[in-house]
């Protein structure tokens, strides 16, 4: 059962928690995304505009950290409560070196780290 080559990547808009499929405990790798000042302060329509106007800068900052990790990997479950994982799977569709990984995406709610080994579990047996 055991692969180091499988890994789950829960995320929202805020932070990023990538851990590796195992039998033993898990490894957990966490990446917070660094919000720029403006941006927090903002309101929810403000806040959709300033992103538009960020993702060649923080957004794009924080997607290359998480891809880069990602790379690791052959098989990925991305999942979480918001459309972050769409808009990090369109990101990595653009650049040629993540055709190669095999990447689903499943909706989830907020999970405590306990339900995110399950699920990352469950989903990686029937996978």
């Amino acid at each position: 059962m055991k692969n180091t080559n499988q890994l789950g990547l829960w995320m929202d808009d805020s932070v990023a928690y990538l851990i590796q499929f195992t039998t033993k405990p898990f490894t957990i790798q966490t990446i917070v995304r660094e919000f720029q000042t403006e941006e927090k302060k903002s309101n929810p329509l403000k806040r959709i505009l300033l992103l538009s106007r960020y993702k060649d800068t923080g957004l794009n900052k924080h997607y290359n950290k998480i891809g880069k990790e990602l790379l690791k990997y052959e098989k990925i479950i991305l999942f979480g409560p918001s459309t972050s994982k769409l808009d990090f799977f369109d990101f990595l569709s653009e650049d040629e070196r993540f055709l190669k990984l095999k990447i689903q995406i499943k909706d989830a709610d907020k999970m405590n780290v306990n339900q995110q080994h399950e699920f990352i579990k469950e989903y990686f047996e029937q996978h």
